[in-house]
């Protein structure tokens, strides 16, 4: 029998997957021909991923810490036991002393509904910032009002494409397919990325700036821009500040701009060109690049170049960071709290937290100690609380730390449905198998939580029910139902093919806010710290779930010029000055010599993760992460 359902892991291409049953289980897994997007392939990530639903380290109980270690008990047990603390907690100390963390380690939409909760609750401490894109969503809701994109096939009509900063083979490979049928209609292909990889055998041409250096980079080509007088003439009307973003760009010279990013000024006099007379050009915007101190002002200097070169509104060009995935749901939450912890600063904020104090962490869908920087605060932070409760499918760094850790569905026993940020393509989740018997979902587990607190009627609803809900406000007057939606490939009727095609913004003046202030510059290289971690996804990983969880240290890949010495395959200690993990020296001669290069999302148990070497630094604006930016050497390990 071969069962049809949405994977809903935090990617921007939102698979539909065709699941082939035996007897109860799934042997097989593949990518649906039929959707538009998927057309039949899936990424390695998801094709393996019967390896981790059939892992014997999945968590089937919940598991309760009693003298010091987890214990498996039952869900009366468990419940009972979340509902008295956190009861005992609120009346103490009101409901602030209660933080709810939610990341994005599962995208389905009814994961929002333990928000809902917690909102009725108290409403209770939120999170706030974003990890993964909190200056590139700042900056795109700053510049246009709004953070969508163009319809992913509009860049069939592109004569040029700048994949700035995005490396589509791991990050988003069902990008891949439309840029080569993009390119056999002629456009052109550009990678601009300080790090080499596979995108770049895909393009005509591979520019490789300094890291930080792509804000340089782009005055630099705002300035040929203005120079060549290849503005668009009607840009004054429809945007703000275009005097005040001209002058920065002309504060210095093309020479002077492309001396900062490292790379010889006829990069900045192509890239004009491309975005200039020979529009209608694309940037696709990489999630890398605005994950450092001046990762906001970056996104919107592109931003900047795509309007004033008269890219936004037509065919083939526009802007593109991250799509809307949630325009066309109803989430049901108020967006209320007390007060808000930033996710960067998780571990500050936790300790310093006062009036009252943060007492208890309830965590869904992400790993914090893993994915935060500064890993060991976060740990810590977490170790000091009185309750600490875990929903996961598998015994996590975060998971260990638990006072209680509840068992929860994966993407093949999810019941769920999704939109997309890298398609506007909307997605269903079925359940092709069930669960172990004492595993439940996320709503199910909220919903036994609220029964016992006295909100059973706030989050009643079966998961058929609540996908209605979610849908019928905004698709329901469009014609749309869940049965549309679960036989056939519905795309967003609210999103425009040309999302700016009348060049009208929801900006408070109308138009585009143009940035006109320069960034601050970040720390650059010394001596003693040579190099710049950078900790990338890779085709094995997301995050922190990786296909198999490798044994022994991470691979480190540097310039054979920028090893110390050290040789090919060795092993050593790369150090910060928050501290060292051992790994092993790979040399890629293809490399920058300024930047280490890692895998992000590795165990900390396992002496694998990079943001235990990763000082929490917040971005310019949007209270992202500037994860990309920490100073490292290597060193031998012999005394």
């Amino acid at each position: 029998m071969k069962l049809r359902t949405t994977c809903n892991r935090d990617c921007p291409d939102t698979c539909s997957i065709i699941a082939t049953v035996e007897n109860g289980e799934v042997v097989r897994l593949a990518g649906d021909r039929d959707h538009p997007v998927t057309r039949g392939a899936l990424c390695y990530r998801t094709s393996q991923f019967l390896d981790t639903q059939r892992s014997p380290e999945r968590l089937t109980r919940p598991l309760l810490r009693k003298h010091g270690e987890l214990t498996p008990v039952g869900w009366d047990e468990a419940m009972g036991f979340a509902a008295e603390q956190l009861e005992r907690i609120k009346r103490e100390s009101g409901p602030a002393a209660i933080f709810h963390y939610r990341s994005g380690g599962s995208l389905g939409i009814l994961k929002l509904l333990t928000e809902r909760f917690f909102e009725a609750y108290g409403p209770c401490t939120a999170k706030r910032g974003d990890i993964c894109s909190g200056a590139g969503d700042a900056a795109q809701l700053l510049d246009f009002g709004v953070e969508d994109a163009n319809d992913l096939f509009d860049l069939l009509n592109s004569r040029h494409v700048l994949l700035w900063g995005k490396n589509v083979h791991v990050s988003s490979p069902h990008t891949l397919p439309v840029l080569m049928d993009a390119r056999r209609k002629g456009a052109k292909l550009v990678l601009i990325d300080p790090v080499r990889h596979r995108t770049a055998d895909s393009c005509e041409r591979y520019v490789q700036p300094r890291p930080g250096g792509d804000f340089a980079l782009a005055m630099a080509t705002a300035h040929v821009l203005f120079q060549r007088g290849w503005v668009d003439p009607r840009a004054a009307q429809y945007c703000d500040h275009l005097g005040d973003f001209e002058a920065m760009a002309r504060s210095k010279s093309v020479e002077q701009w492309a001396s900062e990013a490292d790379v010889e000024p006829e990069v900045a006099h192509d890239l004009a060109r491309r975005l200039g007379p020979e529009k209608p050009c694309a940037i696709l915007v990489g999630w890398g690049m605005q994950r450092r101190s001046a990762g906001s002002a970056t996104v919107r200097a592109l931003d900047a170049l795509s309007a004033i070169s008269g890219n936004l509104d037509v065919p083939g060009g526009g802007v593109s960071f991250y799509l809307a995935r949630r325009m066309a749901f109803e989430t049901y939450r108020t967006g209320e709290g007390p007060r808000t912890v930033c996710e960067i600063t998780f571990a500050h904020d936790l300790e310093k937290a006062a009036d009252p104090p943060i007492r208890a962490v309830w965590i869904t869908c992400g790993n914090p100690v893993t994915m935060l920087p500064d890993s060991y605060a976060v740990a810590r932070a977490l170790s000091s609380r009185e309750l600490v409760v875990v929903v996961d499918s598998f015994l996590t760094d975060t998971a260990k730390l638990a006072t209680l850790v509840l068992p929860t569905t994966t993407l093949l026993e999810a019941d769920d449905i999704l939109g997309a940020y890298g398609h506007h393509y909307l997605g269903v989740s079925r359940p092709v198998v069930a669960p172990p018997p004492e595993v439940k979902s996320d709503l199910e587990i909220i919903q036994l939580l609220a029964a016992r607190v006295g909100l059973a009627e706030v989050m009643a609803g079966t998961a058929r029910e609540w996908k209605e809900r979610v849908i019928a406000p905004k698709l329901g007057p469009r014609g749309i139902t869940l049965e549309q939606l679960e036989t056939g490939y519905v795309r967003n009727p609210l999103a425009p093919k040309v999302l700016f095609h009348d060049l009208k913004f929801p900006t408070a003046t109308g138009r585009v806010n143009l940035v006109h202030v320069p960034p601050q510059p970040e720390a650059e290289p010394t001596a003693q710290w040579p190099l710049k971690l950078m900790a990338l996804s890779t085709e094995k990983s997301q995050s922190s779930q990786w296909v198999r969880t490798p044994t022994g240290p991470l691979e480190v890949t540097v310039h054979p010029d920028a090893a110390g010495g050290l040789s090919d395959g060795v092993r050593a200690r790369l150090e910060s000055k928050l501290g060292a993990l051992e790994v092993v020296v790979r040399h890629d001669a293809r490399q920058r010599r300024d930047v280490a290069l890692m895998p992000k999302g590795g165990h900390l148990g396992r002496g694998q993760c990079a943001n235990a070497l990763t000082a929490a630094r917040v971005t310019d604006a949007g209270e992202g992460a500037a994860l990309y930016e920490e100073l490292v050497r290597l060193r031998s390990l012999e005394p």
